[in-house]
């Protein structure tokens, strides 16, 4: 009797829930993700960039002797002025005297040679004239004369090949400027060709730069730069690109770029640290975190857009216009003051609710 009651029970709750239209139970609502966004701003063109570098001097000449020996002295150190023509180095030059002497000997040898050869044309002229000697005598004599010529011209030449060589023992100066490093030392054996000094010339000044590919290629025809130096930037010079290596360093990747500075003060000494400034010839365009891109096939690439009202994001497409190390320029897909999302970007579907952080959920 009662189990009848119970389920009579239930059966008029049901239906009394039918009649009234109970509520369906409802689904927890979903949590909003939590995203770093950024608002974007315009970027003018004409992007300034600021490169490190170095002052070296324009030209720097390596001296180094012209043929290999015993070098028994080397006259000057680091930080050394020189001038002109002033003595750098010696070579141990007893072989080269020695060579200088043989040739003397020779020469003088065919000079005596040659006297007798034109004495005997002489003669045998004189008497081929008077009818006294034939012709083949004199023929003779004349071939006599012309070897003998010959053979003084080649006993000159090298005794001219002689004094050069000997003159190659002594290492000199082509022009002012300091010395900036030495190779070889006193009582070392050196091949020709082997730096002994290196002398930065007095003169032009450079700004040495280690440049990336990336900054090359957006840097206009004719860049101005504004050479200042790191430790007092109230010191500084005006300067203009004045060589761009062809090839990339194999270590770093990078080129190198000299700026001559034009009439630098003095306390721009030879290896001071320096902070070039120049605009790069970009076009203007929306600078964009480079977490920010969701990349796609092809050339297909898009941002998440955030409805700042309704914290939802959507996703557009966006062209880039470059890619730099950290960011990536749009040129077109976005406006000034927008805000995107640069985290979280992988993990996101249209319409979504988000949370910003540093925000209130």
């Amino acid at each position: 009797m009662r189990g009848w009651c119970s389920a009579a029970s239930l059966a008029v709750a049901m239906a009394a829930c039918l009649l009234s239209g109970c509520d369906e139970p409802k689904l927890p609502a979903a949590e909003a993700r939590p995203v770093r966004t950024v608002v974007v701003g315009q970027r003018p063109a004409g992007e300034p960039v600021i490169l490190t570098g170095q002052v070296r001097a324009r030209t720097e000449i390596n001296l180094a002797f012209r043929l290999s020996g015993h070098m028994i002295d080397r006259t000057v150190r680091i930080g050394d002025q020189v001038m002109p023509g002033q003595v750098i180095a010696h070579l141990d030059d007893q072989i080269q005297k020695n060579t200088v002497l043989q040739t003397e000997a020779l020469l003088s040898a065919a000079r005596a040679q040659l006297v007798e050869a034109r004495n005997t044309y002489a003669r045998q002229n004189g008497l081929l004239s008077k009818g006294f000697a034939s012709n083949a005598q004199f023929d003779q004599a004349q071939q006599a004369l012309e070897s003998a010529e010959a053979q003084v011209a080649s006993a000159e030449a090298q005794m001219k090949s002689a004094e050069e060589q000997l003159s190659y023992t002594i290492l000199t100066a082509d022009a002012a400027g300091t010395v900036i490093a030495t190779g070889a030392e006193a009582g070392e054996v050196v091949a020709a060709g082997q730096s002994v000094a290196q002398i930065a010339s007095d003169g032009g000044r450079d700004a040495v730069f280690a440049v990336s590919g990336q900054i090359i290629r957006a840097l206009p025809e004719k860049p101005a730069f504004t050479v200042a130096l790191t430790e007092d930037t109230k010191i500084g010079a005006s300067g203009y690109i004045r060589e761009i290596a062809p090839q990339a360093d194999p270590v770093t990747r990078t080129y190198t770029v000299k700026v001559a500075l034009d009439t630098p003060p003095e306390a721009m000494q030879l290896g001071s640290t320096v902070s070039g400034t120049t605009l790069l010839d970009a076009p203007a365009g929306m600078e964009v975190p480079s977490s920010a891109i969701v990349y796609g096939s092809g050339a297909s690439n898009a941002v998440w857009v955030v409805d700042t009202k309704a914290l939802t994001v959507a996703l557009r497409s966006v062209e880039v216009a470059r890619y730099e190390p950290s960011s990536v320029i749009l040129s077109n897909g976005l406006w000034p003051g927008e805000t995107i999302v640069t985290a979280g970007v992988q993990s996101l579907h249209p319409g979504q609710t988000v949370r910003l952080l540093g925000s209130a959920s």
